[in-house]
């Protein structure tokens, strides 16, 4: 992907004149305000076109799926990032955006990311998808890699979002390679890796929306949209029920100083 200075100076996303905005070949007025709403609107914006309805399920039941995950460490950065500045509403909404990296909510671009790469690695051996699978699992083993998109500390039996997503995709007609591949590597994981690893939602996420035709370059939109939605359920309540400066003062307890002079201190 090239990002920098381009040879043509064109977007196909918007323009506008005196009399009219257009968005996506669509009169924002008349067309899509008040007519469309906002999971078709997401999807044109990015893709220049409105989904089918399976795709717009599959769609909703991702952002749904991701959108609250409690106080995980975006959240409370977003927290008390609103408690120590109440003005700055949107610096802690990005604060919050902003802590979605490789391990949390941006985990889902990841599973996507090896998705693909298993794919491309059985087209590129003329393998089938069960031993590229099979080959991609034992060499994490070998380099003590994490399988993206698999295990969970907490659901160490099965992620009930992960199996409700595949459940949509399925009945909406959507699964197809993506979650043929994340099948597989729920298949073959637990044995291979010698733990339990079950299919997680970051795996989901993305073998259904890639699935349902969603870009892969784009992948990472999905959950960012959806916790904007959970974030603004947190910082609504911080305002009413402040927890920002608690859940400092609480980190402040829990961590022992360690420093020069802590050995004397302690005596």
């Amino acid at each position: 992907m090239r990002i920098g200075k381009q040879d043509n100076a064109f977007t196909a996303i918007a323009t506008s004149d005196a009399d009219s905005i257009t968005i996506r070949g669509h009169d924002l007025c008349g067309d899509l305000i008040g007519q469309i709403d906002f999971t078709d609107y997401f999807w044109l914006l990015v893709l220049g076109e409105k989904p089918t309805k399976p795709q717009r399920r599959m769609m909703d039941a991702c952002l749904v799926a991701i959108a609250e995950h409690g106080l995980v460490p975006s959240v409370q950065a977003a927290r008390m990032t609103l408690a120590a500045g109440p003005e700055a509403y949107q610096g802690a909404m990005a604060a919050g955006i902003l802590g979605m990296g490789s391990v949390v909510a941006g985990s889902s671009e990841v599973g996507g990311r090896y998705l693909q790469e298993v794919l491309d690695k059985a087209e590129a051996d003329g393998t089938d998808l069960e031993t590229a699978v099979i080959a991609s699992l034992k060499e994490h083993k070998a380099t003590k890699r994490k399988v993206a998109g698999l295990g969970h500390p907490q659901h160490s039996g099965g992620d009930p979002r992960a199996h409700r997503l595949i459940a949509v995709a399925q009945q909406e007609g959507i699964a197809g390679r993506y979650c043929e591949v994340l099948d597989l590597l729920g298949k073959h994981a637990t044995d291979i890796i010698s733990r339990p690893l079950p299919i997680n939602v970051s795996g989901a996420i993305p073998a259904t929306i890639l699935d349902a035709g969603w870009p892969l370059q784009a992948l990472k939109a999905v959950p960012i949209l959806a916790r904007t939605a959970g974030l603004a359920a947190h910082l609504f309540e911080e305002q009413a029920r402040s927890i920002g400066f608690i859940m400092s003062n609480h980190a402040d307890q829990a961590i022992s100083y360690d420093g020069k002079g802590a050995k004397e201190a302690a005596e």
